[in-house]
């Protein structure tokens, strides 16, 4: 522990974070401070350091002087000659107390923002890097970034999720703001949730409400379901979008009665989370709306009914996902007709523009060849969400460093492939693949390179 006592030895009452960052800079193995972290709210010092071999945050009072923060902190109190420092666990208890006192380690609204990314980290080990990445660009990161799905995965928390946000933030001394999605959620108590824990943006997922079986119905049939509307419904709705023209969109009749009972549940469910728990929160949320984890792509006049009914309705639209043309698949380039996707992703934009929030495109990891279509069409106002690529990379380095466990993971990954299918929409066929036991180790980072082993 001598390395960061060493440098506590260098702080006294007339010392200043520039100062201190200097002495501190190229001596990372002397002291294990990390220089961005060192930060002072008078009369306490802090800074992580590594210890052993695990990060630390090192609270230092000079000559014993105290304030409410210090003193809340959960930490292991260590007197020094010229004061007292506290080594505290990087967790998620502590780290409510650093946001306490430095404000900018609390997540924010992205309101007003033209460019925000998802940048889910799943493990909580990537966020310094996207801060280092993202630092230098204009574009505000959404650091904390889950879904219910993968917090069971995991076996993380949501308050686990944030805290780790929390931590690189404040290590890196990212002053420019970020936030937190609770990504793909479903149910109103999962919502709440999200918020109680301090979460900036909510993502609802209103697949469960979307009936994928209405485009495989025969005219008759769907006539048949369209009468089941109440009639009163029917008229309001026939009015706004068959009497009434939009410049937009232009609807059939058919196509109407189609994309009326493919959606209604979606957007009554989204209305009563929106009403009864987001909106009544006593702070404003980025709300988003996904209804792309289905089975067909959203068509022009089914993204423009969504999103007219739920700003008709009063909730407050920051973004919505609609399933575009093609593949998103998980961690690989896109799959499809990029001259579809071009045509009717402008349609989407122009949708999204006239309406007033933005188009949020999902299972962004490595969509190379879409990127610059949807900066351009969007006129550099979008949401982006990533996460796959930063865990393939870290895959990428266990292969190089650790191939025996690499082999395990591989294994395993294949042997579980079915299971994951269940999770995410991905194609890969093992069949394609190499025997990993017929490759040197030196062959093994190339896998991150085929999209079927990726």
């Amino acid at each position: 522990m001598s390395g960061w006592k060493n440098f506590c030895k260098l702080i006294n009452e007339e010392s200043t974070i520039e100062e201190l960052k200097a002495l501190a800079e190229g001596k990372s193995e002397e002291y294990g401070v990390y220089v961005n972290s060192i930060q002072n709210c008078d009369p306490i010092w802090y800074f992580i350091a590594k210890v052993d071999g695990e990060k630390f945050l090192i609270a230092y009072a000079v000559e014993g002087t105290m304030c409410d923060c210090y003193c809340e902190l959960d930490c292991e109190e260590i007197v020094l000659e010229s004061g007292i420092a506290k080594v505290c666990k990087t967790d998620t208890a502590n780290s409510k107390i650093i946001r306490k006192t430095f404000g900018y380690t609390n997540p924010i609204s992205h309101r007003g923002e033209s460019i925000t990314m998802g940048l889910g980290d799943r493990l909580g080990l990537a966020s310094v890097g996207h801060i280092k990445l993202i630092k230098d660009y204009d574009v505000f990161p959404i650091l904390a970034q889950q879904s219910i799905r993968e917090l069971n995965l995991t076996d993380r928390t949501y308050d686990d999720v944030l805290a780790s946000a929390v931590w690189a933030v404040f290590q890196e001394n990212y002053t420019m703001g970020f936030g937190a999605d609770g990504d793909h959620l479903k149910t109103k108590e999962e919502v709440q949730m999200a918020i109680d824990c301090g979460f900036t943006m909510i993502t609802l997922d209103c697949s469960e409400y979307i009936r994928n079986d209405i485009i495989n119905l025969s005219n008759a049939e769907v006539d048949k379901l369209y009468e089941e509307v109440p009639k009163e419904k029917r008229t309001v709705l026939e009015e706004k979008y068959l009497v009434k023209k939009s410049d937009l969109v232009e609807f059939g009749k058919e196509e109407f009665k189609r994309v009326v009972l493919t959606y209604l549940d979606a957007i009554a469910h989204t209305i009563d989370v929106y009403n009864e728990v987001i909106g009544n929160c006593g702070r404003h949320i980025d709300f988003e709306m996904s209804i792309d984890e289905t089975l067909t792509s959203t068509s022009p006049a089914s993204h423009f009914f969504v999103a007219k009914e739920l700003l008709d309705a009063k909730v407050n639209v920051a973004s919505l996902a609609p399933r575009f043309c093609g593949e998103f698949q998980k961690g690989v380039d896109y799959r499809g007709d990029i001259n579809q996707f071009t045509e009717e992703f402008e349609t989407h934009c122009k949708i999204a523009k006239e309406l007033g929030y933005k188009i949020s495109v999902h299972s962004g990891s490595d969509k190379f060849k879409v990127f610059p279509i949807v900066g351009e069409l969007t006129e550099g106002k979008y949401h982006i969400k990533t996460a796959g690529t930063n865990w393939l990379e870290a895959v990428r380095v266990i292969a190089k460093e650790e191939p025996a466990l690499y082999r395990e993971m591989h294994k395993y990954a294949i042997a579980n492939l079915d299971e994951a299918k269940k999770y995410y929409h991905i194609s890969a066929d093992p069949s394609t693949i190499p025997n990993v036991d017929d490759l040197t180790d030196v062959e093994l980072p190339e896998l991150m390179n085929v999209d079927d082993s990726r």
